[in-house]
C-alpha cells in the first residue's frame, strides 16, 4: 500500500470527516432507509434505491479514510533547508512572487495554493534549496523560477 503524506492539518480534516461519515451520515442513511421501508413494496421504491445507494458510497468513503489515514506518514515539522512535503515555498517567476504550500495528495487543492508533492509542479520543487533555479511546468509551456524562499 502507497505511504500518504499528510500535514497535522490534513490529519485532523480527514479525522473529522471520518467522524462525521461514521456518526451523522450513517445515521441520516440508515434512517432514510427505515422509511423508505415503510412506503411498502421495495422492489418499486426509488427511496429506498437511493438510500441504499448513498449507504454503499459513503461506507466505501469510510473504508477509503480508514486506509488513508492507516497508511498515511503525519509532516509534523518540515525542515527548510530544502524544499519537502509540509513547507510554503515563495518563487519568483517573471518579476512575480507565487507562493505554494507542498502537501500530500489527499489535501492538494490547488485554488488554495496547496500543491500535492506528486504533482508535476510538486516534484519539480521537492529537493530544491533557496536560491536555486526551478523549471516549473504550466499547460502554456515550462517557466523558469527562482526559490526565494522556504517556510
Amino acid at each position: 500500500m502507497k505511504e500518504t503524506y499528510l500535514t497535522k492539518e490534513g490529519l485532523n480534516e480527514l479525522q473529522q470527516k471520518l467522524h462525521e461519515l461514521k456518526t451523522v451520515r450513517r445515521r441520516e442513511v440508515a434512517e432514510a432507509i427505515h422509511t423508505a421501508k415503510e412506503q411498502g413494496d421495495l422492489s418499486e421504491n426509488a427511496e429506498y434505491v437511493n438510500a441504499k445507494e448513498e449507504q454503499r458510497r459513503i461506507e466505501e468513503q469510510i473504508a477509503a479514510l480508514e486506509i488513508t489515514l492507516k497508511n498515511a506518514q503525519v509532516i509534523t515539522h518540515a525542515g527548510t533547508s530544502q524544499v519537502s512535503v509540509g513547507n510554503t515555498v515563495v518563487l519568483r517567476c517573471n518579476g512575480q512572487e507565487i507562493t505554494y504550500r507542498i502537501v500530500g495528495s489527499n489535501e492538494a487543492n490547488p485554488l488554495q495554493a496547496k500543491i500535492s508533492n506528486e504533482s508535476p509542479v510538486g516534484k519539480a520543487l521537492i529537493g530544491k534549496k533557496r536560491g536555486e533555479a526551478v523549471v516549473i511546468p504550466t499547460p502554456a509551456g515550462s517557466k523558469e523560477c527562482e526559490i526565494i524562499d522556504i517556510r
